[in-house]
């Protein structure tokens, strides 16, 4: 089909288009990552606990998490230009309102709206760079947004230790605001618009998919977190109550929130179930390597700053090479050479001996960045390429919510694993990191038979 859609943006228009949603998704995962440092300096200034300032970051996860599919599903039908401008919108005045927040309660709610703010712009960005780049280079456009998100994951903490070694916390939420205008300028004149489609919007699946989503993260968190087993098990089981009526209910729609329709494309369903197992593997290792570093192996905070640094700074020089590759060779295949490089380092660094040299453990953390650079590029444009065009936004938010399920899997585990083996935590959770990393080298190769079905959508 040689539609002008399937054409892309012309140049330079191109570049323009893809400067604006590099910038939002930089603003929502930066916010994310620099709000986890600044906690105990925001718990002091306003007088309140360690335990009660967490609300700080959940607040903000829960909302994005919660709101993603509905806000894809949205895209589909108003337009994703709207959707990524509103959030973008609503992500800059709560940044305002964050700045201003005199107390927790205030500060926790309006994260909450800058969380549904983020979920906009992340809901569809994915979206609109299927409408900005050519089929033919889809690969590269889908690079360049994993590149950005390694680049604000990796600078995240120095950009919050630097702005709070000059300024007080208010700013790390201030500087928000400027960035995010100049982004709402360029975006009404650079963001294409895409056909849409009118079917009537599902609010009730929009308040089961909310339900069903922060149950599981409560039951998740309560879970690692040595809540009251009765409470969890509650959540647990009203979750899968609603989640059942839920899935039900999506069967019946043409154009499900869940979309169940898109999980029905064998190449779909298991790059979902690749990305989930990754993203697992990928926090499972992110949480429990400091306490590798510091608590076993003696080291400083500033020496694990920096020899955790290689994963993600691999990461983005991997990313765009791979998105290229991604383009002619396959994914199945493409996703699998990477997944399995990070299952070894994830080995190697769990096979530490007691005294290493930082080279040894260095080399290790770069092989687990280029490994998860090699895959994250060709899983995502798979996960795009398979969808048909008019669902695209459904595809994008599937992307996010698969990526955030599998993180908030893989922090809970981690938990869970210390809270029974306190003594060898980081060890055995580097072992369990490998094996979801192998599960889904495996899952990522079983698309090799599938690779005919995403050319034909």
């Amino acid at each position: 089909m040689n539609t002008q859609e399937e054409q892309g943006l012309p140049l330079p228009a191109r570049y323009w288009a893809i400067v604006v949603v590099a910038l939002g998704v930089t603003l929502a995962v930066l916010d994310s990552a620099i709000a986890n440092v600044a906690l105990p300096t925001i718990a002091r200034h306003l007088h309140a606990s360690a335990a009660s300032s967490i609300w700080v970051v959940n607040a903000y996860q829960l909302a994005v998490t919660i709101s993603l599919l509905p806000l894809a599903s949205l895209g589909d039908r108003i337009g994703y230009r709207r959707i990524y401008l509103g959030g973008m919108v609503l992500f800059t005045v709560a940044s305002l309102g964050c700045a201003l927040a005199t107390s927790l309660p205030a500060l926790a709610l309006t994260r909450v709206v800058q969380g549904f703010g983020a979920a906009g712009i992340m809901s569809v960005n994915t979206a609109l760079v299927r409408m900005i780049y050519p089929r033919a280079q889809l690969g590269r456009g889908v690079a360049i947004n994993a590149m950005v998100v390694a680049i604000s994951s990796a600078v995240g903490p120095t950009v919050a230790s630097a702005v709070l070694s000059v300024a007080s916390w208010p700013w790390l939420f201030a500087i928000n605001v400027p960035i995010g205008i100049v982004a709402l300028v360029l975006g009404i004149r650079a963001l294409p618009a895409n056909k849409r489609h009118d079917s009537p919007y599902d609010y009730a699946s929009a308040v089961m998919n909310a339900l069903v989503f922060g149950l599981l993260i409560f039951a998740v968190d309560g879970l690692g977190h040595g809540e009251r087993s009765a409470y969890v098990a509650a959540e647990l089981i009203a979750a899968v109550a609603i989640g059942y009526v839920f899935v039900r209910r999506q069967l019946t729609q043409p154009a499900p929130l869940l979309p169940v329709d898109l999980l029905r494309i064998p190449v779909f369903a298991l790059s979902v179930g690749t990305s989930v197992c990754s993203f697992a593997a990928q926090m499972l290792a992110f949480v429990s390597l400091p306490f590798l570093l510091q608590n076993t192996l003696g080291l400083s905070q500033v020496q694990t700053g920096l020899l955790m640094t290689p994963w993600p700074l691999v990461i983005v020089a991997a990313a765009p090479i791979s998105g290229v590759l991604s383009d002619r060779i396959s994914a199945g295949l493409l996703g699998g050479i990477g997944l399995v490089a990070l299952t070894c380092g994830l080995l190697l660094l769990a096979t530490l001996g007691p005294h290493p040299q930082p080279l040894d453990i260095a080399w290790r953390m770069a092989l687990c960045g280029a490994g998860f650079g090699i895959f994250q590029s060709p899983n995502n444009r798979t996960m795009l390429a398979s969808a048909p065009r008019e669902r695209s936004g459904g595809a994008s938010g599937m992307l996010g919510t698969a990526r955030l399920t599998g993180q908030t899997l893989g922090a809970a585990l981690v938990a869970l694993i210390f809270g029974v083996v306190p003594q060898n935590g980081p060890t055995v959770a580097l072992y369990v990191s490998s094996g979801f990393s192998a599960v889904a080298a495996v899952v990522s190769m079983l698309r090799r038979a599938q690779r005919g079905v995403a050319a034909a959508h």
